[in-house]
Parts: structure tokens; sequence; C-alpha cells
């Protein structure tokens, strides 16, 4: 059994023997020359001028280093959960600079390579340093939420006091990234203190059971990785090795749980929390509907229906009110009845958006579900099912109102006509991040407009006009072009291509553009007319846009039979 580290201590003495993690072509990483690593970027982060540092890193243990680096460097370290360039310009105007994967433009902080590697370090202060990291947006815009190395050990301290025992000389696998809090805690902070190797990167379903069964091993997982554990891999071959399985992020569903137990081997262990709160309460899915049991340290009381805690995860000793509804269960533990904040209103009626899913659920053809409200001049409760085992993206319009009759009807059993959802989308599974979170940005994408609002002017068997208003909430300007908001060329191909298929009979195959020219950039609020042309003899379909700016694009397209 590997020595306990406190976190502030971690590579303040070196550790002959002790071996920190894996590199990326599986070589074994020495203590000693990890605190070499972090030597490298504390003298790098020493002599970069500002206090906060945005850290990305894909390889989970050279993320630890620069980590440790710029924490001894006395740095405030800011996680963004990925490094798209959305989430990167988002922190420019909060840090002082970048370190590790991420664009030239952003001039990332490089280690230095040539560091004495006897140079001392002094251990870290708990109460100054901080770690700056993004609530998943959940349940809305994600927020900046601020911890300070003290909470940072204590929740470290609590896990391993919790579970440690089980976990003895097994390695850390993950499916969730060390760039969000639970990952973070899991697969770098807590391994790092007890002596686990660290893993350099996430393993997908593919790849999870050649990992876990070379020796023991733990896997941290969400609820989203583990409702998709394919039934078709060879679970058997993990013999025993998988000493635990742990779940945070959302609700593990009954379902999932005893899904992931049988193929596994393991009950999972669901852990409870929050950014704010840090972690709150575990349970353990070896029985159908277990309870929910404080983490060691962490004292809870109900407050207007309301879970409160009071907690060294927390900033200070005073009780934090969440909104998640509870009752009290036999001995220390409770039970989860929903969120608070799910309450809405609608044309003033209070709506539950728990209650709406809790319904839709009981539905015999509805696999999962997600109500949100669309924000607008008059807001509308919209719905994002996942049908059960069909495939709706096989289904026409016809077939998507019919079934969003028959929930809605559904429904109305319990709902009035104001109380339910009036847009539906139907999906073969919720949108997840890299956390495995259905975030309310990704869903509220569902429902914007995948095509502009098309005007018809003229549709002849072989020429076409049409008019489309650019509107700014159209998907087409998503992340192309992430300094402005432009249509991409490609877009504007597939569309003359869509509308064209509307109005010609033309050929299913497509064999090549010619003469495409792309000259005046298209931006919202553009009216664009859109003129086609349809040659039967020759299958080529041509294609111009034009507005009051000239002409935006033009070009020919042949098609071919099948």
């Amino acid at each position: 059994m590997a020595e306990w580290i406190a976190l502030d201590q971690l590579v303040v003495v070196p550790q002959p023997g002790r071996i920190v993690g894996i590199d990326a072509d599986g070589r074994r990483v020495a203590h000693a020359e990890f605190r070499t690593r972090v030597l490298g970027w504390q003298q790098a982060f020493a002599a970069a001028p500002g206090r906060d540092w945005a850290l990305y890193f894909d390889d989970t243990l050279a993320f630890a280093a620069a980590l440790l680096g710029a924490w001894h460097a006395g740095k405030r370290v800011f996680l963004g959960g990925d490094n798209l360039p959305a989430t990167l310009d988002g922190l420019v105007p909060r840090v002082d600079g970048f370190a590790g994967d991420v664009p030239d433009r952003h001039a990332p902080l490089q280690s230095l390579a040539d560091v004495d590697p006897d140079s001392p370090l002094d251990a870290l202060d708990e109460d100054t340093l901080e770690l700056v990291v993004f609530t998943s947006g959940s349940t809305g815009a994600p927020s900046a939420i601020g911890k300070r190395l003290r909470q940072l050990t204590r929740e470290v301290d609590a896990l391993q006091a919790a579970f440690g025992d089980q976990l003895d000389g097994a390695q850390v696998h993950g499916t969730v990234s060390h760039q969000h809090i639970y990952g973070l805690l899991f697969r770098v902070l807590w391994p790092l203190a007890a002596g686990r190797p660290i893993q350099p990167r996430r393993f997908f379903h593919e790849d999870l059971v050649s990992a876990l069964s070379e020796q023991p091993s733990v896997l941290v997982a969400t609820p989203a990785h583990l409702k998709r554990l394919p039934e078709q891999l060879d679970w058997s071959a993990l013999n025993g090795r998988l000493r635990a399985v742990f779940s945070s992020g959302g609700p593990l569903p009954v379902e999932a749980a005893l899904q992931a137990r049988a193929l596994l081997g393991v009950a999972p262990t669901e852990v409870f929390g929050s950014s704010e709160t840090g972690g709150i309460a575990w349970r353990r899915w070896s029985a159908d509907a277990p309870q929910w049991h404080p983490l060691p340290g962490v004292a809870w009381r109900i407050e207007d229906g309301c879970l409160s805690v009071s907690s060294p995860h927390l900033a200070d000793s005073a009780w934090w009110q969440t909104q998640d509804r509870v009752e009290a269960d036999a001995g220390q533990s409770f039970r989860l009845l929903g969120r608070v904040d799910r309450i809405v209103k609608i044309e003033e009626r209070r709506v539950s958006l728990d209650a709406l899913e809790q319904q839709l659920r009981a539905h015999p053809q509805v696999q999962d579900v997600r109500v949100l409200v669309l924000p607008g001049a008059r807001e509308q409760l919209a719905a994002v099912v996942v049908p059960r085992a069909v495939d709706p993206a096989q289904w026409d319009d016809a077939a998507r109102r019919q079934f969003a009759r028959q929930l809605g009807e559904h429904l109305a059993q319990s709902h009035d006509a104001v109380t339910r959802p009036r847009r539906w989308r139907f999906v073969d599974e919720l949108p997840y991040n890299a956390q495995g979170k259905t975030t309310a940005v990704a869903l509220a994408a569902l429902f914007r407009p995948l095509l502009p609002s098309a005007q018809w002017q003229q549709r002849d068997a072989d020429a076409a006009l049409l008019v489309l208003p650019l509107e700014p909430d159209l998907v087409a300007f998503d992340g192309h072009f992430p300094q402005a908001k432009i249509l991409p060329g490609v877009v504007q191909l597939d569309w003359a291509i869509h509308y064209a298929r509307e109005v010609f009979a033309m050929p299913p195959r497509f064999e090549r553009m010619d003469a495409l020219k792309f000259q005046h950039v298209a931006r919202p609020g553009d009216r664009l007319q859109l003129t086609l042309g349809w040659d039967a003899v020759k299958s080529v379909l041509s294609f111009r846009y034009v507005s009051d700016h000239g002409v935006h694009a033009s070009g020919r397209v042949v098609f071919g039979d099948a």
C-alpha cells in the first residue's frame, strides 16, 4: 500500500520507488521524474506575469504536472471544460495567459526543459491557492466557481476515508475529463495523494475491456457512459479485476445502474454533489433503490423541504441550502425527490419540469426525455425525447407529429394544454458534453432552425427562385468562424442541393462540382436570393446566391444515377 501524501506536500520531497503515472507511450513515470516536470512548469509560471492562468491538456499526467507547477508558482488556475474556440475566447478576458493544448494564437506558455531536479519546493498554501472551475450548464449558463486548495484537500480526504480501502493497488481509468471537478478529483488529485498511477487519457467503450482487465482497476464514469456500455463486448474478461465503478455528474437511472452491475460485475457507486458544494453523499447500487449516505465530514439537514449541507468542502462553515428536495430515511440517510429550481412559470402557471419528465418517462415508448423552456416573446415548453427501440431519424414529419400527439394525449391525464410541451424533438440519444452532462444550451440548440424560412418566388421544372432570410440563430452560423458569424461555403452548397431537390427531379448520386466560386461572405441579417437552374439532359444543377452586397457564390453540380 502506497504512503498517503497530502495535496500540499505532493512534490515537496522526492519519493523513491513511488510511481506517479503512465505516460502516453505506456512507460511508468517515477515520482522523481514527475517532480522534475513540475519544477519545469513552476519556473516557467514564476517567470510569467500575472496571477490567473488557464490550463487545458489532453494528457492527464501532463495536466497534473502543469497544475502543480502553477500552484507552486502562486498562480490561480482556471479550468475550461474544453479547448473549443468559444470556450477559450470566453476565458481571454478572465486570465493573463494559457498553457497546454491550445492554438498558437493564445501563445501558450511552455515548460522549461532545463531545470535542476534538486531545486527546493515549499509546501503549498491551502488557504491562498485557488482553482476556478465552471458549472456544467445543465440548468443554465455556466458559472465560475472558486475552490481553495483546502476545500479540495478535505474532499480528497473524504473520498479516501469512504472508499480507499477497496481501491488499494488499483489503477484509475476514466471516461470523464480531468478538466472538470469530478474528473480532477477522481482521476488526478485523489490518485496522486493515494499513490495510484495516473492514466494519461480518457477511455472509450471500445478499449475499456482491455484496459480494465490488465490489472486491478477502478472505473470513473458518468451516467451517460454507463447507459451506453456495449453488451457485445467481452466483459467477462474483467475476471474480478474491476474493484469499483464510480458515477457522478447527474442521476444514474435504475435501468443503467442494474445493467452496469450485470455487465461489469460491480455495483456502481454513485456520488452526489455539485461544483458549488463539492461531494455531499454516496450510494451503492447493490440494491434496486439505495439510500444516500453523507460523505465523511458532511452534515445535512432539511430546510423548507430542501437539503442543506455543512461541509469542509465549502468555502466557509455556513450552511448551504441546495435546490434539491429530500426526505429523511432510516438512520442517517435520505432520498432525493427532484429539484425545486425546475419549477417554472408558463403564462403565470407554475410547472414542474421534473413532473413533466416523470410523466413522459412513464409512457411505454419513451426511453428518456428532457423538458426545457425556450425563451422568446412568448416562452414555450419543449421536450427532447429519446423513443424506445426505434430510430427517429427514419421518421417523416407525419410520424413525428403522430408521436407528439400521442405524448400530448398521455400528458393530458395530468397537465392541461398550457402546461404541456408545445414543441418536440425526437433523437436517438440526448446530447452530452465531455463531462457526460446534458446542458441547457445543447438542448435549446436542437430547436434552433437548421434551414432558413424559404420564400419561393418561382418553381418550374428547370428553373427556380427563392429568397432566404439569414436569421442570427441559424445553426449554420455556429462554430465555423469563431471570430464572426459567417455562412460557410459548404452550407451554401448544401442548401442549393437541398432546395433543388424540392423542386427538380434530380438523380440521387453527387458526382462533382464545377466552376465553384465564393465571392462575398454572407452574414446574419442578409437576404439571399438563390437562383437554381436544372439541365435534365446533362444532369447539371446551377446555382447563384445574390443579395444587396452583390454575388455571394455560384457554381454547378453534376449528378448521376445510383
